[in-house]
């Protein structure tokens, strides 16, 4: 399969349904799944789609992400730092807003998004993740700093960013 570099986040996730679905077939090589997804991780749109479908699946192939898929994030660490922290920011603060409107199903697929996004971090070996989720801990902690606008953006309230800050400290490498 190849992803063009003008893909689209709504072609972003299609590829990635079709990837998805042949990882379960085990109709893809561990080094074509490590090539295609190298392909679409290369523009923001093509990782958005891959995150926001891969990470949210009701399968459990993001529970551990093969090697192949691990290989092929690190090909773009700029680009894949900056999804996984506010996917992480963006899943732990969702978690809470779900379980203020009593939505128990939506909160636990949020809390399921923040601890695979968690454990991608913890497998990835990209520097760029530790200085991101510093600076995100620094502006949900202090409302200032690189992520000062992100969180505003999302109207992320005193016990979101709270929880923001824990989860970014917790899951910076030791």
């Amino acid at each position: 399969m190849e992803i063009s570099e003008t893909v689209t986040f709504e072609e972003a996730i299609a590829h990635t349904q079709t990837i998805m679905e042949q990882m379960v077939q085990g109709a893809l090589s561990g080094s074509d799944l490590e090539q295609t997804l190298t392909q679409l991780v290369q523009t923001e749109n093509g990782a958005r789609g891959f995150f926001v479908t891969y990470l949210t699946d009701e399968r459990p192939l993001a529970d551990q992400p093969s090697p192949a898929v691990v290989q092929a994030l690190t090909t773009s660490p700029e680009i894949v730092a900056e999804l996984l922290v506010k996917n992480l920011a963006m899943s732990s603060a969702m978690a809470i807003a779900h379980r203020r409107n009593d939505d128990e199903p939506m909160a636990q697929g949020s809390d399921r998004v923040r601890s695979r996004t968690t454990y991608l971090i913890q497998q990835l070996e990209i520097p760029q993740i530790a200085e991101k989720l510093q600076q995100l801990n620094e502006s949900a902690a202090t409302g200032q700093g690189t992520y000062r606008s992100f969180l505003e953006r999302w109207g992320y309230d005193a016990e979101q960013r709270q929880v923001i800050s824990d989860v970014s400290q917790a899951a910076l490498p030791s």
